[in-house]
């Protein structure tokens, strides 16, 4: 059982507003695109953005989350989303819908917002073990980002130049 301080558990909470957002983001966005692509892309990172959730209301419950058993399935997870962000890549054509554009666009700007408040979280954390874990939720959400990324860039929606 671990004991949080007032401000790790005020930006834990936050964290937990802001992955709150993203599920439903996601989950209203997978709903919204035409790309049956994009959209297992959105359900997946949803059901990733739900275990972020879940993890952070296991610290605030005191408890440190077993990163070796979320590892395992987050690996599994990792290559599931590789290989839709990979299906997705392949299939070139014409400009996207400019819809799926403007959903791309803004959970672009949330995984940025999401990584950064993380980053500023970690650094707020007395304990080592919640720090690895808090770590590895950024880590996730910055491939996350990235796969958004790829996914825009490959159907002419970003130009990073």
């Amino acid at each position: 059982m671990i004991q949080l301080t007032q401000k790790e558990k005020t930006l834990l909470e936050d964290q937990k507003k802001h992955e709150q957002i993203c599920i439903e983001k996601y989950t209203n966005y997978a709903n919204q695109t035409q790309d049956p692509q994009l959209k297992q892309l959105f359900q997946a990172y949803a059901a990733q953005e739900q275990h972020h959730y879940d993890t952070i209301n296991q610290i605030l419950n005191g408890q440190v989350p077993n990163l070796n058993q979320g590892q395992q399935q987050s690996m599994a997870q990792q290559q599931n989303l590789a290989s839709a962000a990979q299906s997705a890549t392949n299939m070139q054509g014409a400009m996207a819908n400019q819809s799926d554009a403007s959903l791309l666009n803004d959970m672009l700007m949330t995984e940025k917002y999401v990584s950064s408040a993380y980053d500023t979280a970690i650094f707020e954390f007395t304990d080592s073990n919640i720090r690895q874990v808090l770590n590895h939720i950024q880590k996730e959400e910055q491939q996350h980002g990235e796969g958004l990324f790829n996914y825009m860039q490959s159907h002419g929606m970003y130009n990073p130049q």
